[in-house]
């Protein structure tokens, strides 16, 4: 460490804090002191440094389907974040999110000596199940928590869905239909609270909403039946997949997108651009809900005096070719 900061122009503490990932370092300070130890192929001592400090430098994450973009890609986001920072990460991937799977998932990761865990929960079950999670492991819930019992981190899924219906009344169209995602999704709640309260400020009607299960058949199911009502002009679909179901069913049924018919997604899949007609959505920040989260669990470990409640990650509206002005 004394040959690192040296090199680096710092004294050995602050050698130690970059390491540490403590947090009053100046990035090009970070930056230099990482340079020197990767020019001395210097390593810290995992095994050394946990018997001297108590801490493995090693986090949990507990997941469930990441089979779907966003769940797989907020996993994805923390990884990232954790190398970065110098952390090693163990995944406890549930195939169910009840309590019981939730709270055995923590306890496997405690019994491998995580310094703290990261939930990964959009379903509000497995929010819930935080509240009886053991309280001697630092925890951080991403997605959804249990009513700011537990620090949470989380894109906000209310101004996403906001964005997206006043993106199509701003464009002429009275009435924005919805599909949403499984009722028992908290994204798809506060997604669906989004659309509705900013069709009723703005005065719109309020349909009712279509429920899907983020797949692409379900959205093309469901798009059967908008597609074959004429006064059908608008939808905002829960996610991109669902969307791309219907525009199969408006391709379908002869409705041109964006002429007959506008549509706004949710996630900026990387295939989104592709779609026919590329796809208006709302673009989700992964990367910084890993750094974020990170951060967060990073503050509750060091027993920080001021930890927030939480963090909101904003959304993006990104416009493409599926929405377009009404047609009268």
């Amino acid at each position: 460490m004394a040959d690192v900061g040296r090199l680096a122009g710092v004294s050995h503490q602050t050698v130690s804090r970059v390491i540490n990932w403590r947090p009053h370092v100046r990035p090009d300070t970070r930056r230099r002191v990482l340079a020197a130890m990767q020019e001395l192929g210097y390593f810290p001592n995992s095994a050394a440094r946990a018997l001297a400090t108590g801490r493995s430098n090693t986090l949990g994450v507990v997941s469930f389907d990441t089979t779907l973009y966003g769940p797989a890609s907020t996993l994805f986001g923390i990884e990232r974040a954790a190398h970065e920072a110098g952390y090693f990460i163990i995944v406890a991937s549930l195939t169910a999110l009840d309590r019981a799977s939730v709270l055995d998932a923590v306890e496997r990761l405690r019994r491998q000596s995580v310094d703290g865990v990261l939930i990964i929960a959009p379903q509000q079950d497995a929010a819930d199940a935080l509240l009886h999670a053991p309280p001697d492991i630092p925890l951080v819930a991403v997605e959804a928590g249990p009513g700011g019992a537990t620090p949470l981190v989380a894109v906000d899924q209310h101004a996403g869905a906001a964005s997206a219906t006043k993106h199509l009344l701003d464009l002429g169209h009275e009435v924005v239909y919805h599909i949403s995602g499984p009722r028992d999704w908290v994204e798809s709640v506060e997604r669906m609270r989004g659309w509705r309260e900013t069709l009723e400020a703005s005065g719109a009607s309020v349909p009712p909403p279509l429920e899907g299960d983020w797949s692409a058949c379900s959205g093309y199911e469901l798009g059967r039946g908008l597609s074959a009502e004429r006064a059908v002009t608008a939808i905002f679909v829960g996610n991109d997949q669902m969307a791309l179901g219907v525009l199969r069913a408006l391709h379908e049924a002869r409705r041109d997108v964006p002429g007959e018919v506008s549509v706004v997604g949710f996630d900026d899949i990387p295939e989104a651009p592709y779609f026919s007609p590329p796809l208006t959505t709302i673009r989700q920040d992964f990367n910084e809900m890993g750094r974020r989260s990170l951060r967060l669990l990073v503050s509750v470990i060091e027993g920080d005096q001021l930890i927030p409640t939480g963090y909101r990650v904003e959304p993006e509206l990104i416009v493409r070719g599926s929405t377009g002005p009404r047609r009268h």
